[in-house]
């Protein structure tokens, strides 16, 4: 890509409020593209109703499993512009200089579709952080992972636009990520009572991107519209090497298409799922012929080329090895020759 699709005032929001919105992120081709996959995948949003609110009085919002039932991770059984914007060159871009590194991996990546009607999606105000990784967020935004919240719907808050609190705005109140884990219903009230005059609300028109932290207060909002819908992506990332992050174990979902992911991904789109990019030692003649029996439509080409490019290296080395080895023994004998000569 030759122009960044977000600013350095963008990524210095980021880090200092652990929340961002990006409008036109995405191109009108992108996101033309994916939401014809919603489509195909959901159903085409007729199918919305009126709203549904079976909240209590007073009550922001509370989890339901109807909220989640339209979730879908990737791999998909549709095209590829779905199953591959959540690791779109752009996403990973802002997520290797989020992280300070430069190499990331997608440990959790998923459509998610609502329509007006099908559930109250009124959330509670809540951080990722615990169904994210077994301990709890650093100081450190670099030290933790990125959730990229993406939309290809137009969204108002009569649409389900996420609302969240910036990270001074919580400190403002005592709010620190570690409340969240409170089971007192108290400490719950008063923390959901506090946040409420912070928010602000994620609306934004389709291709818009929402990066923020798993520190982050925030919560979805209910469709109100009439026959609304939302479209919209989540995508994760995290260090390579952190392992203190995780949600999806790809391999264990490997009845999915992911034919969809090998076919059509970069080698760089593939290394962010954990695949070895050309010229690892993990690449030989062996690996690469049975990749290509699991995969017959992945073009391995660049792994074959790096491969062909080693072997040279390899037996120059190897020559050299040997010459190390030789040399000491030719002296002894040129020694030896020498020393007879003299005596003689």
């Amino acid at each position: 890509m030759s122009k960044s699709r977000f600013s350095k005032d963008q990524m210095k929001a980021w880090r200092r409020d652990g929340a961002v919105v990006i409008p036109d992120f995405f191109t009108p081709e992108e996101v033309a593209a994916v939401v014809a996959d919603f489509e195909a995948v959901f159903g085409k949003p007729e199918h919305a109703g009126e709203e549904l609110n079976k909240k209590g009085e007073g009550v922001v919002g509370r989890f339901h499993p109807s909220q989640f039932k339209d979730i879908q991770p990737i791999p998909i059984d549709c095209s590829p512009a779905l199953n591959l914007i959540g690791v779109h060159p752009a996403l990973i871009a802002f997520a290797k200089q989020a992280l300070e590194t430069d190499d990331v991996r997608v440990y959790q990546c998923q459509s998610w579709a609502k329509f007006t009607g099908d559930s109250d999606y009124d959330q509670p105000f809540h951080t990722d952080f615990s169904n994210h990784t077994l301990t709890v967020p650093s100081e450190d935004a670099a030290k933790n992972s990125i959730t990229i919240l993406c939309y290809f719907s137009d969204v108002t808050d009569a649409h389900g636009a996420m609302h969240f609190v910036t990270r001074p705005d919580a400190n403002s109140v005592g709010a620190d990520p570690e409340l969240s884990l409170s089971r007192d219903p108290v400490v719950h009230a008063k923390l959901q009572t506090d946040l409420v005059p912070l928010t602000r609300s994620s609306a934004s028109t389709a291709g818009t991107a929402i990066p923020y932290t798993i520190d982050i207060y925030h919560r979805g909002t209910n469709l109100t519209a009439p026959k609304g819908h939302r479209y919209a992506l989540m995508t994760c990332f995290r260090k390579a090497h952190d392992d203190a992050i995780q949600f999806t174990a790809w391999a264990f979902h490997h009845t999915k298409p992911w034919q969809k992911i090998f076919e059509n991904a970069t080698t760089e789109q593939l290394a962010v799922f954990g695949v070895p990019r050309p010229g690892d030692p993990f690449w030989t003649e062996t690996t690469i012929a049975r990749a290509q029996m699991r995969y017959p439509g992945w073009d391995l080409t660049p792994y074959r080329k790096a491969l062909a490019k080693k072997k040279p290296a390899k037996r120059k080395a190897a020559a050299r090895k040997n010459a190390r080895r030789v040399m000491p023994a030719k002296r002894k004998v040129a020694r030896k020759a020498a020393k007879r000569k003299r005596a003689a």
